[in-house]
């Protein structure tokens, strides 16, 4: 039998907000579903490996596929991140490998797949809570700088007293974004600027280590250390999976 990554505490939380969410209705095999999804987000393999004691492998992936369009996973990641401790948010973004089969999509859309220094790469662009919880997410091309995705993981997020992220995000239109939504930017400025960086709170700078914990800790999973989803909305949905996994042993005792 396969390990198992629910237990059935946290598997009931889960299928009370699934439910509650009006797009899942209550079915006994769902579980055999989500840990099949969670069997596969785990290991990498392709969806026609997936062991049989978790159903045949193509009703498993078109329930995630459902589940994808429907936007499922991100609406229960959703519900869970409400639940955040949002006095200081640390953000900042993180590339992964887009495997030559995720490629090839029959889309007319780059599907979050870009082009960069190590090949087809997909860049996730997180914000943390003070606990190091994720609360919001984005997904883009590899190619993309950091900035570009800054202003609306802000405002997408909940409100603040501080925003943190590294020099990657120096620019002041995001700070005067920042002060307009009354959090207050501590974002240093790179080695040329003429301004200095006398007004940034070094000691909580140094808890920016807390999204890249988050980082790490998603991508001990192989289906998002190596993205193989040829569909943003799919890998996307692996993504917050992940980010739900962080979450459970928070709020399920």
């Amino acid at each position: 039998m396969p390990r198992m990554m629910l237990t059935d505490t946290t598997w009931e939380y889960l299928k009370e907000i699934l439910h509650a969410t009006g797009r899942v209705y209550n079915k006994y095999e769902h579980r055999m579903t989500m840990e099949g999804i969670l069997f596969r987000m785990r290991t990498g393999i392709q969806w026609r490996d997936l062991p049989r004691e978790f159903g045949l492998w193509n009703s498993v992936f078109r329930r995630f596929n459902l589940w994808s369009k429907k936007g499922v996973l991100q609406k229960l990641f959703e519900t869970l991140a409400s639940l955040s401790d949002p006095e200081w948010l640390f953000v900042d973004g993180s590339i992964v490998k887009a495997h030559q089969d995720s490629s090839g999509a029959c889309s007319n859309n780059d599907e979050a797949v870009g082009k960069s220094v190590a090949g087809n790469t997909t860049k996730i662009h997180l914000v943390v809570d003070s606990c190091g919880l994720p609360v919001y997410f984005e997904l883009s091309g590899g190619h993309i700088h950091d900035v570009n995705h800054a202003k609306s993981l802000v405002l997408r997020s909940p409100k603040a007293e501080v925003i943190t992220a590294d020099k990657g995000y120096d620019s002041n239109d995001f700070r005067n974004q920042i002060e307009e939504l009354g959090s207050r930017a501590n974002v240093p400025r790179k080695g040329n600027s003429k301004v200095g960086n006398e007004d940034i709170d070094w000691c909580l700078y140094k808890y920016r280590h807390l999204v890249e914990n988050a980082f790490m800790k998603i991508k001990k999973y192989r289906a998002i250390a190596t993205r193989y989803d040829k569909l943003a909305r799919n890998y996307a949905s692996n993504v917050a999976l992940a980010f739900i996994m962080m979450w459970l042993p928070i709020v399920v005792e």
